[in-house]
């Protein structure tokens, strides 16, 4: 979904932004809810920050493969692949 063309906001003097209202109702963000903050080429991307498998959805894994959150049996399947 895609909110206007684009919104404006001013670094404060810590370095923070407000994401606005409409954004955080649509990724369903909420207080103390946490952000992944990464970079692709020379872009800020802001992502909802969920504790889960990338291919199975299984809560907490414990590995990572090539930068993405996996759990064993993932890892295990990628292995023998």
């Amino acid at each position: 979904m895609k909110i206007g063309s684009g919104i404006i906001r001013r670094l404060d003097q810590l370095g923070r932004i407000v994401i606005p209202r409409e954004i955080r109702k649509v990724l369903e963000l909420n207080e103390h809810d946490y952000i992944e903050i990464s970079m692709q080429d020379s872009n800020i991307v802001l992502s909802k920050y969920e504790n889960k498998c990338v291919f199975c959805g299984a809560m907490n894994p414990r590995n990572n493969f090539k930068g993405k959150k996996i759990c064993k049996k993932c890892l295990e399947e990628l292995k023998s692949e």
